[in-house]
């Protein structure tokens, strides 16, 4: 039976992170994933992810997203792949909004955490989001933040680096081998797959919509997975180039649902998309194909009365899935049952900016017990009842 230092189950965002940071420290490292990534079955694809540096979700998060940056400028130099694209990011809210990004005060903290941190924003009144920004339909009480650093990462390649990069430092990469059991003893843990068995010090748990099958009831409860739809829609002119039209997040008024976007990447369309967690779903039964009703509801509620310069030319739908914790929070912890096996539930929609930086937290808490940042506003017992 192979035996290793680190055992990390699960290899898209979070876990390539980790299973590079560990390769990079010369770990003996198994990184296990059930299908290939990166692949278009769980929650790290559809071409773009939005990252900011002030975090709205928790000023704690900020320096994350800042040592991401760090790291993925980092990995593009060695790998000469384009992974970061800081092409500015603007959010729109108010006082009447109807919609929410995560917290309820959402961009008051992104302005709290901007001054605190020194990063560079402006802040924009309607008149003058509509002089720069004509896309965008808002009303006079609108206010908008923009962040000449923000933009977007390309989430498959970024996987795809980090993976290379840990191949390159020795990790043992599985894929297309899912696991089906795993068993903590006293100095080491067990873990079965469809293919072989492994031994590690220490596990990982960074399965994305798939951890709650390695969790106990209880601790499950504390993790709901929903499917996301992202919808791509043909420009019909060139208003909405990288150029001309910036990442957006969008806190809604007289909706339900806030929705985000990116421009015309690479000529693919303009990326738009809401968050919905009505429903439940298990992983392996996520309804993957996006109806035509879907699509046209989506424009017609979501788009059309927002950027009306958007035609309904729907040129591609993709569903994912979000693995989110009641508070919208990241889980960095200990099983509660085994000190050798970390939950890394990290991303609750809004995790992608901090991946790169969270590699580097996992590792440094699976080899030495402890992690340069404080881990207390991810521990797992603020989600379970007393």
């Amino acid at each position: 039976m192979k035996t290793f230092d680190v055992a990390v189950l699960g290899l898209g965002a979070i876990g390539s992170a980790t299973v590079y940071q560990l390769a990079k420290r010369q770990t003996r490292v198994l990184g296990i994933d059930r299908y290939s990534p990166p692949h278009q079955l769980g929650s790290t694809h559809g071409a773009s992810r939005i990252t900011r540096e002030a975090i709205g979700e928790g000023e704690h998060l900020t320096p994350l997203a800042r040592r991401s940056h760090q790291i993925w400028r980092e990995i593009e130099l060695e790998t000469g792949r384009s992974l970061l694209s800081t092409s500015g990011l603007l959010i729109i809210s108010s006082s009447a909004k109807t919609s929410s990004t995560h917290v309820e005060r959402f961009l008051a903290n992104t302005i709290a955490a901007a001054r605190r941190y020194g990063i560079v924003h402006e802040l924009l009144g309607a008149d003058a989001i509509r002089a720069r920004y004509p896309q965008f339909r808002v009303h006079d009480d609108e206010l908008g933040y923009f962040e000449p650093g923000g933009g977007f990462v390309r989430p498959e390649a970024c996987v795809a680096a980090q993976l290379d990069l840990a191949r390159r430092h020795g990790a043992d990469i599985r894929v297309n081998e899912p696991v089906t059991t795993i068993v903590p003893a006293a100095g080491e843990v067990s873990i079965k797959t469809n293919v072989d068995d492994y031994r590690a010090k220490t596990v990982i748990l960074a399965a994305g919509a798939w951890l709650p099958q390695f969790l106990d009831i209880g601790v499950a409860r504390a993790f709901r997975v929903s499917r996301q739809v992202m919808f791509w829609f043909a420009p019909g002119d060139d208003s909405f180039r990288l150029d001309r039209f910036p990442v957006f997040i969008w806190e809604l008024s007289g909706r339900p649902q806030a929705i985000y976007g990116f421009p015309d990447i690479d000529g693919a369309g303009v990326k738009v998309a809401t968050e919905q967690y009505d429903l439940t779903t298990p992983a392996d039964s996520i309804a993957r194909d996006v109806s035509s009703k879907e699509i046209a509801i989506m424009h017609h509620n979501l788009i059309a009365p927002f950027l009306p310069q958007l035609p309904a030319n729907c040129v591609r739908a993709s569903a994912c899935l979000y693995t989110v914790t009641a508070d919208f929070g990241f889980v960095i912890d200990r099983h509660p049952q085994s000190e050798r096996v970390v939950i890394a539930s990290c991303c609750s929609g809004h995790g992608f900016k901090h991946s790169a930086a969270l590699g580097e937290v996992l590792a440094e808490l699976a080899l030495t017990g402890r992690s340069r940042i404080d881990l207390v506003p991810f521990t797992l017992g603020r989600l379970l009842p007393a």
